[in-house]
């Protein structure tokens, strides 16, 4: 078990994505079935996100560890909407009145999905959910090999205001090595297309450290990016997790990531962009979605389909997991069949006691370039973080954070690029004991 952050640096900064809290390999079947009406009766539900997974893609990339599946077929999709409509149905009645501040369409690839499929899922959108997608910030993910302007122009027009696209290199031979073999030509047309129909946030994803990049190959993606002034740019290090396409060919990865990010951080932050998270750049002077009334520390998220997670202050739920293809496929088949009624039910996921929504509202807000504000923890738990954890004054010490006089605790830039590894030191011995033990599908 790491004990002190000395321990967390010294190895491999890159060994996973800290981005949420408790990770889901934390969750476990309850001992009985929580209804939602009970988990969500006494909770905010002014500002909720609403997040839709759709699980499926036309490929597998060879680094991809998400919840989905690649080439389904067709019965098997329109089942999944089909599901998707009972589970809305009742959802949205657990919920009672509820206002949602964003929304979200995940996957998998949802552009997977043919204009009629679509059809289906806006209408459950609208006439389960009862949200209006126009009026709130709504994201749509895609892909390369997916969108068309037809598709695109039928996003725009249904409400979808930022187009996310995974683009991860320009360089055909590092595509091909991380398992995403795509061409150039194809990639320029769609990212010409989403700059055409003049969606509000355009954000592009890429990945860095492949075996076969170079410093010099990664500023060349980066300066093919900029050319379609994106938004938002995420730039995410190549992770190799089990059960994923590269880590079944064995090979030894080397830590020259970092000095990658460094090149992706300056590059971006000298063109214009200012930097959000270890992974997130957001072009300076741009509203967008992040500006929106919805605080992910504070506000609930309500998952729909497979693999989504949902949260409230108290307890967290979700699917079962899995990255392998069986054992996806067994819990979307589970999906599809369940009975309505046990949409009504959460089965599966964690609760959380008030200690550790303490340390999740700490390491949400540390991740971020915001930080954390000392007054805002205090009002919320009564408490004050420093008093409650050590391990703050540590990141202070080695010059991780910095405390300004407004009270904001935040990582400073040599804090923000060890992100991946002080997250998982912050988490609790229990949290970690319950990941520890996990096995994986």
């Amino acid at each position: 078990m790491i004990t002190t952050l000395s321990e967390a640096l010294q190895g491999n900064p890159y060994q996973g994505y800290a981005y949420s809290y408790p990770h889901k390999t934390a969750y476990r079947a309850f001992p009985s079935p929580i209804p939602l009406q009970q988990l969500w009766s006494a909770e905010n539900r002014e500002a909720l996100f609403l997040y839709v997974h759709i699980p499926f893609c036309e490929m597998r990339c060879g680094f991809c560890n998400l919840f989905t599946m690649s080439n389904p077929k067709e019965d098997l999709v329109i089942a999944y909407l089909h599901a998707l409509e009972r589970q809305a149905g009742m959802v949205k009645a657990a919920l009672g009145e509820a206002a949602f501040a964003r929304l979200a369409v995940g996957g998998g690839t949802p552009s997977f999905l043919e204009e009629a499929e679509l059809d289906k899922l806006f209408a459950t959108l609208e006439k389960k959910m009862m949200t209006q997608p126009e009026a709130i910030s709504f994201s749509f993910e895609v892909s390369p090999k997916t969108v068309t302007p037809s598709k695109l122009r039928y996003l725009r027009e249904r409400g979808v205001d930022r187009i996310s696209i995974g683009v991860q290199s320009f360089l055909e031979e590092e595509s091909k090595a991380l398992g995403r073999p795509q061409r150039n030509a194809e990639v320029h047309q769609a990212l010409e297309w989403i700059r055409q129909t003049d969606f509000r946030t355009f954000n592009i994803d890429l990945i860095y450290g492949g075996a076969t990049q170079t410093p010099q190959s990664w500023l060349l993606t980066l300066e093919k990016t900029l050319a379609y002034q994106p938004e938002e740019i995420y730039l995410y290090p190549l992770y190799v997790r089990p059960l994923t396409g590269l880590e079944k060919l064995g090979t030894d990865w080397d830590n020259f990531r970092l000095h990658l990010y460094r090149l992706g951080r300056d590059y971006l932050l000298s063109n214009g962009y200012e930097q959000v998270s270890m992974r997130m750049f957001r072009k300076k002077g741009v509203a967008t979605a992040e500006d929106i009334a919805y605080c992910c520390q504070e506000d609930g998220m309500v998952g729909l389909g497979a693999g989504a997670r949902s949260y409230t202050n108290a307890v967290h739920y979700a699917t079962e997991y899995a990255v392998g293809r069986k054992g996806i496929k067994g819990i979307i088949g589970d999906f599809v069949e369940r009975n309505p009624e046990s949409y009504r039910y959460a089965e599966y996921g964690i609760q959380l006691n008030e200690a550790e929504q303490q340390r999740r509202y700490l390491i949400k807000s540390m991740l971020h370039s915001q930080g954390l504000s000392l007054d805002r923890f205090r009002q919320r738990f009564g408490l004050n973080p420093l008093d409650q954890y050590s391990q703050l004054h540590e990141l202070l010490r080695l010059g991780l954070a910095r405390l300004d006089a407004e009270e904001r605790l935040s990582l400073t830039p040599a804090g923000l690029e060890r992100s991946d590894p002080i997250g998982p030191w912050l988490y609790s011995e229990s949290i970690l004991a319950l990941m520890h033990q996990y096995e994986l599908q």
